[in-house]
């Protein structure tokens, strides 16, 4: 059953690279979505029925949106890709709010937590850039300049290649560690120890979890987590959201505003701070 799903999964991956012009990135998401179907159910061939009543365990099991929506997207294309295509519906957005971000103080701790200057190079370009997980172990040296401080992002999420910005100390940082682990400018900025592999998402949240247990710090901590970390830190020292905005790379000011209605403490504080004089 591995051998047949391995092919099966290469055969899928061809179709959705070729017929729908859909990128590597996203492809290997569909192909996990589709694998846990495959497996779950124990055939390659499964009917609308049994679709159907996997996306409501989904539901019933407590799933994010995110991950329904995803695999809903992903079923669907594998079932075209089969000849039985089916039409999931979408359930309703959540409307988010940002819980147990790291304040600036969490953050500096999860830094010191690192035991090399491989660590501290990873972990401080996650939290100094927000870049998200699949574009930083994509990240080339290349695409680092640390005379301007910034990164250049090749085809992120959407397709969509940006500029994002580090600080000084972050490059200064990754320049301590391009020392003591030259490479060329078309390598990875990041591989593993042992066998030189690309630095895959599994190997940043290891990381990430070892250097929360050694900083002490009592949440749930995971690379996305610093993301959101650097938003609500620039928020809090008045950033405005535009600039967060295309700081994080998202398509939409809205979704930037999530950040907003996570700390209405902000938005009071700017009112009292430009509310006008009627009196």
């Amino acid at each position: 059953m591995t051998n047949e799903l391995r092919e099966k999964m290469s055969e899928f991956e061809k179709w959705l690279l070729v017929k729908k012009g859909i990128s590597y990135v996203t492809i290997a998401g569909y192909k996990g979505s589709a694998s846990r179907l495959i497996r779950f159910l124990k055939t390659f061939e499964p009917t609308h029925d049994q679709v159907i009543n996997y996306i409501v365990k989904m539901h019933e099991r407590g799933f994010s949106y995110s991950h329904i929506v995803n695999t809903s997207l992903a079923l669907e294309w594998y079932t075209e890709f089969i000849g039985n295509r089916i039409q999931l519906g979408r359930p309703k957005k959540p409307r988010t709010i940002i819980k147990d971000t790291l304040s600036e103080a969490e953050v500096t701790l999860l830094i010191d937590a690192s035991k090399n200057v491989r660590e501290k190079a990873i972990i401080s370009l996650l939290a100094y850039s927000g870049i998200r997980n699949k574009e930083l172990c994509r990240l080339k040296v290349s695409d680092v300049n640390l005379g301007e401080n910034m990164l250049r992002v090749i085809q992120g999420k959407g397709m969509k290649d940006r500029l994002i910005n580090i600080s000084g100390d972050c490059s200064r940082i990754q320049i301590d560690y391009l020392n003591q682990f030259p490479r060329k400018s078309d390598d990875y900025m990041f591989t593993t120890i042992k066998k030189g592999n690309r630095y895959d998402q599994s190997d940043l949240r290891k990381l990430v979890h070892v250097l929360a247990k050694r900083a002490k710090i009592n949440k749930r901590i995971y690379p996305h987590l610093l993301r959101h970390s650097l938003a609500t830190n620039l928020l809090k020292r008045g950033a405005n959201l535009y600039m967060i905005k295309e700081q994080l790379g998202h398509v939409f000011l809205e979704t930037t505003a999530t950040y907003l209605r996570t700390f209405p403490l902000n938005i009071r504080n700017q009112y009292h701070m430009f509310v006008p004089s009627y009196m």
